[in-house]
């Protein structure tokens, strides 16, 4: 029986989407599952051993032999762990933040980690964020939502975002940055057709998770709250 249902967070850079899935999932008492950590912890391991980002093919081999699953940590984070080592903090440098779509766009790369995100749901009880989750990941989650906001809007969101991690970020570079994501978004990433898109423009964090909640099994007695 599952003990919670399954949720769907998809949507671009800066729309939310981390932030407004904790939450979400700390008020329905389900597990937290970030998508792109998987993604960004291949990325690492293939900096650490020197492949070549354009090898698609040992790209592929080593994500097939990574061991790279996600565990919840306090607060309602995501731990990722690589070969058993707790990688969460190192899978955000800024090297690794550059290799990620290169690494990401590798069709063999999508299958190993798409397979092993499904086994993390199989229980249920998890909101899981990230690009394609409710249309290629999790097709059969019980809510799904896709998050957008206006560019100007996520790319302030994502520079307040890095500052607070204590990145030297640079406005500018940051916009360049998602204009880039979402070029690649447009042709790699396609809204489920039953998700309910929300535009998080003028809304606050908990205004989107009170959204969120209301779309969930059992997640209506928990808005409000």
């Amino acid at each position: 029986m599952a003990k919670g249902p399954v949720v769907a967070i998809d949507g671009p850079a800066g729309a939310g989407k981390s932030t407004v899935a904790r939450a979400v999932a700390q008020r329905l008492g389900c597990m937290y599952l970030d998508s792109g950590a998987m993604y960004r912890a291949i990325a690492l391991a293939a900096l650490r051993s020197g492949v070549v980002l354009d090898d698609a093919a040992e790209l592929e081999r080593l994500a097939a032999g990574a061991d790279v699953t996600l565990r919840e940590g306090q607060g309602g984070g995501s731990r990722v762990l690589l070969g058993g080592e707790d990688v969460t903090e190192a899978v955000r440098s800024p090297q690794v933040e550059e290799a990620v779509p290169r690494v990401s766009g590798v069709p063999g790369v999508r299958a190993v980690l798409i397979a092993a995100q499904r086994r993390l749901a199989e229980a249920g009880g998890v909101v899981m964020d990230g690009r394609d989750i409710g249309r290629v990941v999790l097709p059969q989650a019980d809510c799904k939502v896709y998050l957008t906001a206006d560019l100007e809007v996520r790319v302030r969101r994502r520079y307040l975002q890095l500052r607070e991690r204590g990145r030297d970020a640079d406005l500018e570079e940051v916009g360049r940055e998602l204009a880039r994501r979402d070029r690649w978004d447009r042709d790699q990433m396609v809204q489920a057709p039953d998700a309910t898109e929300i535009d998080t423009t003028h809304l606050g964090v908990e205004q989107t998770v009170e959204r969120i909640l209301a779309l969930c099994p059992g997640g209506a007695r928990r808005a409000g709250n």
